[in-house]
């Protein structure tokens, strides 16, 4: 029997929200990028305390099944580090009544 192991990393800190400074976001994704680097992830569970939207540009990574209309800046954020990382946001392609998709 052959087996894969994949890296799950659990970000215990919700992500910074959208009225910290651009400071703070900045060194919270170049600290994800390191950690990602580090530990080869396949998997990232986490509070990002984005808003990713139904942009046609995003639905590759998101699907259609977003509850937002737009994309806020800390949902641009983590779809840009999930293209890089050739990852899905798995939250928003499965339907899911609009109940269900609030955090």
């Amino acid at each position: 029997m052959r087996g894969c192991w994949c890296n799950i990393i659990a970000v215990n800190e919700a992500a910074p929200n959208e009225e910290k400074s651009d400071n703070s976001n900045d060194s919270f994704y170049e600290e994800l990028e390191q950690i990602s680097i580090i530990f080869n992830m396949k998997i990232l569970l986490g509070d990002f305390n984005a808003k990713m939207g139904r942009e046609n540009i995003l639905k590759l990574t998101i699907g259609n099944e977003s509850l937002h209309q737009d994309s806020n800046d800390d949902g641009v954020r983590i779809v840009t580090f999930a293209t890089s990382k050739n990852v899905v946001v798995k939250s928003t392609i499965f339907l899911h009544l609009d109940i269900h998709k609030y955090a």
